[in-house]
């Protein structure tokens, strides 16, 4: 008999909404969530999303540590959201606006750190690709728009993710195998920072083509961490967009590659 192949269990880590006295509910409360696209863009891959509550904070108990989830879980997958405190690159805020969140930031080095040191694939998405690249020693445009004033428009708040421009793969990378035939093709914008001087160990696999903003980052190394700018949880079918399902599944089967070596040493 055949056993069912066990679902992978992949993190996402949380956003944060810290306490804010303006806020309806739970206003002295710090909140953690995921956004319900991320979750479902997991699950389309057959795998379970799990959210990965942060340990550490103010009201800390019990002795669950970042490897903890790093052993338990199959994968991680970094979201989207607040802007990478400047600090954690080695610089001063612009402007108090671009401050970010520090708390977050430092909650998802460990994880990143957790899990790469358990031999568990990591994905980036958006922030998440900032934060893998300041992870491993890159630096960010705090504000695309003030210090590459010619750069095209990366963020329209007006139309978020509707906001779209043109990627350009670069030819015989890991992404050009997983995507090929799609110069050209067309992905989301939605946000105000990027790469400005990428990670050791990296290699960029796709630029904007009006600018050369970088656009998809990938190791170099035996690690598998891989990351993009755009929000692929966010693309829709029938506006034209590029089909990101190859990068899930090429993720996914990092991650089940990495559980059977686990598995294999037990």
């Amino acid at each position: 008999m055949t056993l069912p192949l066990q679902r992978l269990k992949i993190g996402i880590s949380a956003c944060f909404l810290h306490p804010d006295p303006t806020r309806a509910v739970f206003a002295r409360k710090t909140l953690q969530y995921v956004e319900q696209s991320m979750a479902h863009w997991v699950m389309s891959g057959d795998a379970l999303p799990v959210m990965i509550p942060s340990p550490v904070g103010d009201t800390a108990r019990g002795d669950v540590h970042f490897d903890d989830y790093a052993q338990w879980l199959d994968g991680l997958v970094l979201h989207g959201g607040a802007d990478v405190w400047p600090g954690s690159y080695g610089e001063t805020p612009l402007q108090e606006r671009w401050s970010g969140d520090r708390v977050r930031d430092e909650y998802e080095l460990a994880l990143v750190k957790a899990f790469v040191a358990a031999g568990k694939p990591v994905f980036g998405v958006c922030r998440g690709l900032q934060l893998i690249n300041v992870a491993f020693g890159g630096t960010l445009y705090q504000d695309i728009a003030t210090q590459q004033p010619d750069a095209l428009v990366h963020r329209d708040a007006d139309i978020y993710d509707h906001n779209f421009h043109q990627l350009d793969v670069v030819p015989q990378s890991r992404l050009d195998a997983l995507l090929p035939g799609t110069k050209g093709c067309k992905i989301n914008s939605i946000h105000h920072q990027g790469i400005k001087d990428l990670a050791p160990g990296f290699v960029a696999e796709a630029r904007c083509p009006d600018d050369g903003m970088i656009e998809a980052i990938r190791h170099t190394g035996p690690a598998y961490v891989a990351a993009v700018q755009w929000h692929p949880e966010f693309h829709q079918p029938g506006l034209g967009t590029l089909d990101d399902t190859p990068l899930l599944m090429d993720f996914l089967q990092a991650a089940r590659d990495a559980k059977v070596k686990t598995e294999n040493k037990t």
